[in-house]
């Protein structure tokens, strides 16, 4: 068990600086194409380039209009920031002193429906106005697998914590 506390531990940590990552450069990213600052045109505006603070060499690049912008640039950075902050959450359950807790199967629940929701609402409401890659389906396939396996996941939990309940009854 001390590999498994361990190895969660280190995704923990892994996964909840990526949040972080991911986070910084949505509202980073957020704040240049509003105030303007930091903010690089090239071909005529026609694309963008969001610069490191203070400087004029690019961290990011991007089409600049509206609908890309908010479906293919800071929804993605956005999402994938919960992503991580969620999988973070899942792998802090991991080395709690008790496993089977209420507060790992919520965790667990907000994953699964994240996964199997949040892909496929976000992705229709971007095809209406930006046409997408068929790679963006592997996305969403990868994500309701996903979804689908923490679903069986939490369930495992939620009978585990009902045994563990009934034990301690009996103690």
């Amino acid at each position: 068990m001390k590999t498994t506390h361990f190895v969660s531990k280190i995704l923990f940590y892994i996964t909840r600086f990526l949040s972080i990552v991911y986070f910084v450069l949505a509202g980073y990213s957020a704040l240049t194409l509003l105030t303007g600052w930091f903010l690089t045109f090239t071909e005529n505006g026609k694309y963008f380039q969001v610069c490191y603070p203070f400087t004029n060499h690019p961290l990011m690049l991007g089409d600049y209009n509206m609908p890309y912008i908010v479906f293919e640039f800071l929804s993605p950075l956005s999402l994938y920031g919960l992503f991580f902050l969620l999988i973070s959450n899942i792998f802090k359950i991991f080395f709690q002193p008790k496993l089977f807790t209420q507060n790992g199967i919520n965790h667990l629940r907000r994953f699964y429906l994240t996964n199997l929701f949040v892909p496929g609402i976000t992705i229709f409401i971007a095809s209406i106005f930006v046409s997408l890659d068929n790679e963006v389906a592997i996305f969403i396939v990868l994500h309701f697998m996903l979804g689908i396996f923490a679903y069986f996941l939490a369930a495992i939990f939620k009978q585990g914590l009902n045994l563990q309940n009934e034990q301690d009854l009996f103690i």
